[in-house]
């Protein structure tokens, strides 16, 4: 994994990219690949399906580098976009989990349900439980070690909503594995 770059590198970089510089793009996108990739596999679960959403990122955030602030870190605008790609596509995603659901139902006896590990299966459903902004919140902050400001400016929230939905989701999870604070059942 290359070395994160200091801001005036970055910033150097990213106006070569905005100049139409692929190769300065690609450096940004080597030193950011990891957080977002990870950010978005911890948002959606599916780690196929995660990679796919942050290739597109990538891709969408070449073509609207142009709208990135120029104080702003590209990492979190790259979350930003792949945040926004994955609730464009949440509706067919949960269409089709629907239709999923309904078929395993009616041929549960004809198939054998899949042995996970329960613990992982919980948190799962419980990450699936939380509102989408709340779980994005969490999943960069918790799951990625992003700054709340840099969530905030990834999901393009306040920064104190981004606090209540971290605060607020923890207490949620926590209560859906059963655990106290200290993470003991």
């Amino acid at each position: 994994m290359p070395a994160p770059f200091d801001a005036a590198d970055e910033a150097r970089l990213l106006a070569l990219a905005r100049a139409g510089d692929g190769r300065a793009f690609g450096r940004l996108v080597d030193a950011h690949q990891s957080a977002v990739r990870a950010f978005a596999r911890r948002l959606i679960g599916d780690a196929a399906e995660a990679e796919d959403i942050a290739q597109e990122a990538f891709a969408r955030a070449w073509e609207q580098l142009s709208r990135l602030r120029s104080d702003a870190s590209l990492r979190a605008f790259v979350c930003g976009v792949a945040y926004n790609i994955w609730r464009s596509a949440r509706r067919s995603h949960m269409r089709r989990q629907l239709r999923e659901r309904a078929y395993a139902r009616e041929n549960a006896d004809a198939a054998e349900q899949p042995r996970d590990a329960p613990a992982r299966l919980a948190l799962r459903a419980a990450m699936d439980a939380l509102p989408p902004d709340q779980r994005a919140a969490l999943a960069l902050c918790l799951g990625a070690d992003f700054t709340h400001a840099e969530a905030a400016s990834a999901l393009n929230l306040p920064l104190g909503t981004v606090k209540s939905h971290v605060l607020r989701g923890r207490a949620k999870l926590r209560e859906a594995l059963g655990l106290t604070e200290e993470g003991e059942p």
